[in-house]
């Protein structure tokens, strides 16, 4: 036998594209997508549109708007199911606007490894078919009428009119469901009992009137869209809203709906006391986290109120017994266990957004770079720390010493996560959310600056990453961490107005990023300025006025300020220190707590106080951050915060810097 030659081969091909192209049947083919890929001239010539702007169009595209919803609804899941269907009757639009009865066969090819290569085509004309068809359902439908006309004849009309009014009536009665007709302007024509017992309404204060009368305020714009929605295609999935009872209050019905016969037809059920369960519930789950954080507080707490409640104790029998020589060493472990209580606070105020921050300018960039050998000392020399710095960073509005604490929090739960040594890897980006990727994120739209910390550690479960934010929860050993550390963190972002989310996989690792609004201006440059010596006293009797209602930090602030050479003058209350400030004693600086007693707060003490004294400087000390009585971090000139619990160096050297600086225009 003769072997092939390239001739007769490219001769084979040709006669196959020709018998594709000119074949009496239309073929195509499309890809796993459904776009089609591939469609001969037949196909092409019957819809009227050039086979290239076929190419790429969903068949789907090319059916009636009923041969859609018959194609999606009926044999798109069948195809998907058994991989073929034959002699699927549909009706293409033709590019003039005409409809061309087809028959269609589709067949799914798949490849060795089960993947779908592609889906063959097949379409018949069936134009004299359908015409055939049609002219024998005629004949039919008239027989059938025929005989239905000679079946009526035997029946008696008005028995069967009576008892299908009689089940209508029975069942629109009795339904638990609210149920109305309502024209398209959505005045309602008909509604059934149910109303006057679940809403309180009788007939004739509905009839004639508009549903959105009835319609909770807050849901009335996206529930006219729901109702204008029906006219177009029926309400199958419930849309749920609040509707008026008569005493005033609102109830919650999930609605279905269908336009027919220029009427709408709806059935609401009430879905009030299933709402009222979730809220519910949702109360018994934010109880159990308060429970969870106020026990793990107390237990801390316990501990660090034992340590300083025992030292000062040995340090009063100490000094009774004359052994002085131990008393330093009971001193330090009751600062300790007081700073450690300190920073505790610290972090539940940063969970609960509360903490006070001061936020500037900041190059994050080189802040990362001033913390790099920092880190790479805590992590220790077995665990290598590197940079990826983005490039033309910008700027974010954050309190750079709270940035550089979460960001070694950060690394030192990375440095946990790999007991066997691994990589830490700090980066820092500029991100752009749009629509898409803000969904993605769960985050609102914008330009943000990331600073993300990944490593090669254990990684997390799914379960363990869903609770990583909440206080108190921890995977480290008992007495190992507090389990505040990502909840500090998730507040502190909030705080700045960011977000935080967390990416990992059990065996490869976690990634850590924080995302923080984008600044538009540029970074401050902070000023190193060398410590002198210690600053003598003050020679030029400037007075303090200190506002506390706690007597105890009245007593400390006046020692401090005695120290300093300076006058104190105390007051308790905000009424008893404004009446100071509107006097003509001689003060150079108030000294105040936010929150007071008498009728005003710190800052609106101090605002009143200036009106007498312009120039008036404030230095305002607080627990926690009263943002709104201090306007959202927003200070006058001359005014500056310091956060309890403080030092009483901290505390000397704030009071005398102020003292000092001009005073404000």
């Amino acid at each position: 036998m003769d072997e092939a030659t390239p001739t007769s081969g490219v001769q084979e091909a040709d006669d196959l594209a020709d018998l594709f192209e000119n074949a009496p049947c239309g073929y195509a083919s499309a890809l796993p997508s459904g776009r089609l890929s591939k469609v001969n001239r037949t196909l092409a010539t019957w819809t009227g549109y050039p086979a290239g702007h076929l190419v790429g169009r969903r068949f789907l595209d090319l059916l009636t708007i009923a041969g859609k919803i018959y194609y999606e609804t009926h044999f798109a899941p069948l195809l998907r199911m058994q991989g073929f269907f034959n002699e699927v009757a549909l009706d293409l639009v033709r590019a003039d606007g005409q409809t061309l009865p087809v028959l269609v066969n589709a067949v799914v090819r798949r490849d060795e490894a089960g993947e779908i290569r592609f889906i063959r085509i097949t379409v018949f004309n069936a134009s004299d078919r359908r015409r055939y068809e049609r002219d024998l359902l005629a004949a039919r439908r008239a027989a059938d009428e025929a005989t239905a006309a000679l079946r009526e004849l035997n029946l008696t009309l008005e028995t069967r009119v009576a008892e299908r009014t009689a089940q209508r009536d029975r069942a629109w009665r009795l339904s638990q469901e609210l149920l109305i007709v309502a024209l398209p302007d959505g005045t309602l024509e008909s509604v059934n009992p149910t109303w006057a017992e679940l809403l309180g309404w009788r007939d004739d204060e509905l009839i004639g009137r508009s549903f959105a009368a009835y319609t909770h305020p807050d849901d009335l714009a996206a529930t006219l869209a729901a109702f204008a929605a029906i006219l177009e295609r029926p309400l199958t999935v419930p849309y749920e809203y609040r509707f008026r009872h008569k005493d005033g209050s609102y109830r919650s019905f999930a609605w279905t709906a269908a336009f027919e016969d220029g009427r709408v037809y709806a059935s609401g059920r009430d879905t009030t006391l299933e709402r009222e369960q979730a809220d519910a519930l949702r109360q018994s789950q934010k109880m159990e986290a308060v429970g969870q954080l106020t026990g793990g507080l107390a237990h801390d707490f316990n501990n660090l109120l034992a340590g300083i409640a025992g030292s000062l104790e040995m340090m009063q029998t100490r000094m009774r017994q004359g052994r002085v020589e131990d008393v330093a060493r009971y001193m330090a472990a009751a600062q300790g266990a007081a700073r450690r209580a300190a920073a505790l606070t610290h972090r539940l105020l940063a969970f609960s957004r509360r903490q006070t921050l001061d936020p500037r300018p900041t190059d994050v960039n080189r802040l990362v770079a001033g913390m790099h050998e920092l880190i790479q000392r805590t992590v220790g020399p077995g665990i290598p720390v590197e940079v990826a710095a983005g490039a033309r960073l910008w700027t974010a509005l954050v309190d750079a010493s709270q940035l550089e604490n979460a960001l070694l929090n950060l690394c030192i739960n990375a440095r946990d996560a790999m007991p066997d040594g691994g990589r830490i890897t700090v980066e820092t980006a500029n991100a752009r959310f749009d629509a898409r990727a803000a969904r993605q994120h769960d985050m609102p739209e914008g330009q943000y600056l990331a600073l993300c910390v990944a490593d090669t550690g254990t990684g997390m479960p799914p379960e363990v990453v869903a609770r990583v934010f909440e206080p108190f929860f921890t995977t480290k050993p008992m007495g190992a961490g507090t389990g505040l550390g990502l909840s500090m963190i998730y507040g502190f972002a909030k705080q700045s107005g960011g977000e935080v989310r967390v990416r990992s996989e059990v065996g490869a690792g976690t990634r850590v990023s924080i995302f923080l609004p984008r600044h538009h201006g540029d970074a401050e440059v902070e000023d190193k300025v060398a410590a002198g010596p210690a600053r003598p006293r003050s020679g030029q009797g400037e007075t303090v006025l200190v506002v506390d209602d706690e007597p105890t930090v009245r007593m400390l602030l006046a020692d401090i300020l005695e120290d300093l050479g300076y006058t104190a003058i105390e007051a308790s209350d905000s009424a008893a220190g404004l009446k100071l400030l509107q006097s003509d004693v001689r003060i150079d600086l108030l000294v105040t707590d936010v929150g007071l007693p008498g009728g005003m707060n710190g800052r609106q003490m101090a605002d009143a106080g200036r009106a007498r004294r312009p120039d008036l400087k404030v230095l305002f000390i607080t627990g926690y951050a009263e943002n709104a009585a201090l306007g959202e971090g927003h200070m006058a000139p001359g005014m500056a915060v310091v956060t309890k619990p403080f030092s009483v160096d901290a505390m000397a050297e704030r009071v005398r810097a102020m003292i000092e600086a001009p005073r404000p225009a």
